[in-house]
Parts: structure tokens; C-alpha cells; sequence
């Protein structure tokens, strides 16, 4: 059986168990003053699964969980696997099986937080929901888990996963709540503002001091680089995984050449390959692929990475200017924001990739959904009339995609190609545009 310490740290954690007509006011302790409703895709918790929510850290997970749970207070059994002690657990399933059904038979639901720090996380899951204890069963953590499994531990049949990134457009103009059209245009073009400088990290968003927000910054760029690069994957060569970082971060819509970049950094292929491995599967960045539609003259080899969040990226490349007029990488940045709003509506099944010919014509964001194609185009250049670049033209005669958008900064008009509807939106539109898609 668990160790007596162990127990005792256990019931540290839940003291609504001992104290249960404190509950409300003890888990209510775990949630923000004004919470944002996320937009996370749907799933039923079932008492047969687990629902493992994961995603960058300080992206909400934990909070969004508390949200839910509060229904089953004071019956929850809480576990944060960042505690030391508690993480003794990952070891011995079976002998914490044994503690709930026999100190705990009463518990209405479990969450587990912050996973990631076991080692064989996905095994003690799986022990979990094997063992039949008819709880629903919440997970959080990165799913980097499995680049330190030893066993790469499979979880289908046993876990619904779900993603949790940084704060979307939709998510905040909901929490804004505005009154009237003309208040939500107003407020949405201060959110797109604030979210192409300094990103959307709730903790960074909801500060309200602009010293505050450079602070919560840094210190998530710092936790990224050394704690989890040093601490959780054990990286000896610290200077070339933040120099890769710098890098990649000023490099925004471009091709990905791996040996420039083990050049640069002075490391091999390989290393650098391993390292936007971890940086992918910690929810840093994303890399999206060529999309390729059996046409010949495609190029589908070198992929694109693009950041979950620009307030990480502009911290990196320290350009935090709220300027916009005056900043030279205003199309890095819009061209990342609107990666970042597409990947956040982005069903898990469903794919976002970009489009390049042999010849140099490019789409910059091609989805694949529900088996059929929408390409978008990013242009941060001051358009007054809806015109088609020659690549645009090209795609189109070639895919005749379910729809084309071209996002920019100012223009909002329709064309009629061929059959198919061409949007020029601004992002005050964006989200209603994924939404037609993807709902």
C-alpha cells in the first residue's frame, strides 16, 4: 500500500474531503476572478475513459478543468503531479487503485494535472481506466510526455484527447461581451492588437499593466527554454536550443532548411531535428507541411513552422512595439496570428498545411476538412480593391477549393471565381469565418 506520507500529502491536496462544508470556498480558491468560457472541441466525459486536455503551459488547462468539476464538490480527488512526492505514483498504479476504492469509495470524479512530469505517464493512465473504477477521470499536462515514455505507451480506446492552446479571438470578444456591433468591432480590433504583439497566454492577456505583461513574458519564455529544456528533457547544448528558438522565431512563413540551421547553431541534422521535435510537442511551435494534391509541379519536401503564440515569439526576438505601423515584420506577424486562430479551431482530425509550386506560386494555409479544401491568404499591404495574386489564380484553377479568404488588414469585399466565393476579410471577421467552416 502507498506509503502513510504519501497519503497524508494526498489529503493536503483535497482538504474539501475533510472539510466538506468548506468545498465551494476551498476549490473555488483554484479559479481566476473572471473566467473566460474556451471553445476547446467538444467531448462527453465518460466513466470509462479518460480525458486527457493538453496543451502549452499556463494555456488555461487546470482552470478550464476546475471550471468543470465543481459540479461533482466536494466529491473530487485532486492530484498535481508537479509535487515531488505525488509523482512517486506513476510507479505504482495498481497500490493507488487500491487507495481510492478503499479510503475514497465516495469519489465522484478524479483530475490529474500536470501529467507530464511521470515518467510513464500514459501507463498509469491506462492502469486507471483499466481497473474499472466508473469515475470520469480528467487529465491535464503537455503531450510530452511520450518523448520521455520509455515504452511509447499507446492510450487508444482509454483517453479522448483534447487540445487547450492560448486564448482564441472568439474566446475573448465572448468574455468582452460587447453591447452593440460597433462596441464588439471596437473591442475586436483592440484584442487582434494585443494579440499579435503580445500574444493571448491568459496570465498575459488578463494583466493590466504593460510592464506586468513583459514580466509574464519572460518568465514563460525562460520556463520554455531552461526548465523545460534542461529540467524535463535534459538537453546538454542549452545554447543551441535557445539560439534554434531566436532563430526559427525570426523566420516566420519561410521554408525550414535543417542543415542551415545545425550550421548556425553549430549542432548536427539530427540534434536539430530532435529539438523542434520537443518544441512541437511542448505546444511551442507547430510545423505545417506542404500540402500536396497530386499535381506534379509541387514542392513536398521542407515544411513551415509558425509559433502557437506571437507574444512568445515577439519575447524571443525581444520586439514587443505595440506600433504596428512602425514595426517591418507586421506580415510575420499577422501571418502567425492567423496560423494560431485557424490551429486553435482546428478539429484534431483535420488538417492545416500550406501550398507551393515548383514555380514559386504559394497559398499560405490550405485546410482539409470533412474532405474538402479552403485555402486562406494573408496580405498585411494596404489593399483597396479585391484582386487575386497569380497564385492565388493558379490554386483556384487547380483545386477549386470549397473556399478561398483572403485576410488583410483593411479591405472586406466578396468575388465570384469560377463558382467558387473569394472572401477578403479583416480579423474582426476571421472567427466567424472559421466557424462557417469548421461547425
Amino acid at each position: 500500500m502507498l506509503a502513510l506520507e504519501l497519503q497524508n500529502r494526498i489529503k493536503q491536496f483535497n482538504p474539501w474531503l475533510i472539510k466538506p462544508e468548506r468545498a465551494k470556498e476551498l476549490i473555488h480558491g483554484f479559479l481566476p476572478k473572471g473566467y473566460v468560457h474556451r471553445e476547446m472541441e467538444k467531448a462527453a466525459v465518460k466513466s470509462d475513459r479518460a480525458l486527457l486536455i493538453v496543451g502549452p503551459r499556463q494555456s488555461g488547462k487546470s482552470t478550464l478543468v476546475w471550471h468543470e468539476v465543481q459540479s461533482f464538490s466536494p466529491n473530487i480527488l485532486f492530484l498535481n503531479m508537479e509535487e515531488p512526492l505525488l509523482r512517486t505514483m506513476g510507479a505504482q498504479p495498481i497500490d493507488f487503485v487500491h487507495l481510492v476504492r478503499e479510503q475514497y469509495p465516495f469519489i465522484a470524479t478524479l483530475f490529474i494535472d500536470e501529467i507530464q512530469h511521470i515518467d510513464e505517464a500514459a501507463l498509469f493512465v491506462k492502469a486507471l481506466v483499466d481497473a474499472k473504477l466508473n469515475l470520469p477521470i480528467w487529465v491535464t499536462g503537455s503531450s510530452s510526455f511520450h518523448l520521455r515514455s520509455r515504452t511509447r505507451e499507446s492510450l487508444a480506446g482509454r483517453a479522448i484527447r483534447r487540445r487547450l492552446l492560448p486564448f482564441s479571438l472568439k474566446e475573448l470578444l465572448g468574455y468582452a461581451n460587447p453591447r452593440n456591433p460597433v462596441e464588439e468591432r471596437h473591442v475586436s480590433e483592440q484584442i487582434f492588437s494585443h494579440q499579435l504583439v503580445m500574444g493571448s497566454f491568459p496570465a498575459v492577456y488578463l494583466a493590466t499593466e504593460r510592464e506586468k505583461k513583459s514580466m509574464l513574458l519572460n518568465e514563460l519564455v525562460e520556463s520554455l527554454v531552461l526548465r523545460d529544456a534542461s529540467d524535463l528533457f535534459r538537453i546538454k547544448r542549452i545554447d543551441a536550443f535557445r539560439r534554434l528558438l531566436t532563430l526559427l522565431a525570426g523566420q516566420i512563413g519561410n521554408l525550414v532548411n535543417l542543415s542551415e540551421l545545425a550550421s548556425i547553431c553549430n549542432v548536427d541534422v539530427g540534434t536539430i531535428a530532435s529539438y523542434i521535435d520537443i518544441l512541437e510537442q511542448s505546444h511551442v511551435l507547430k510545423r505545417t507541411r506542404p500540402f500536396a494534391g497530386g499535381k506534379r509541379r509541387e514542392i513536398t519536401g521542407a515544411p513551415k513552422v509558425y509559433f502557437i503564440d506571437n507574444g512568445i515569439r515577439n519575447q524571443l526576438l525581444n520586439q514587443l512595439n505595440s506600433q504596428l505601423e512602425l514595426r517591418p515584420d507586421i506580415g510575420q506577424l499577422l501571418e502567425n496570428w492567423v496560423f494560431t486562430e485557424i490551429f486553435k479551431a482546428l478539429p484534431l482530425r483535420s488538417s492545416l498545411e500550406f501550398w507551393r509550386s515548383k514555380a514559386g506560386a504559394e497559398v499560405d494555409f490550405v485546410v482539409e476538412h470533412a474532405a474538402e479544401l479552403h485555402a486562406f491568404e494573408v496580405k498585411s499591404s494596404s489593399m483597396t480593391q479585391p484582386r487575386l495574386t497569380r497564385s492565388a489564380w493558379s490554386f483556384l484553377e487547380a483545386y477549386k477549393p470549397k473556399s478561398f479568404t483572403v485576410v488583410n488588414m483593411a479591405l472586406e469585399a466578396e468575388l465570384q471565381v469560377e463558382g467558387i466565393k473569394v472572401r477578403f476579410i479583416t480579423s474582426y471577421e476571421l472567427p466567424s469565418r472559421l466557424c462557417a467552416i469548421f461547425d
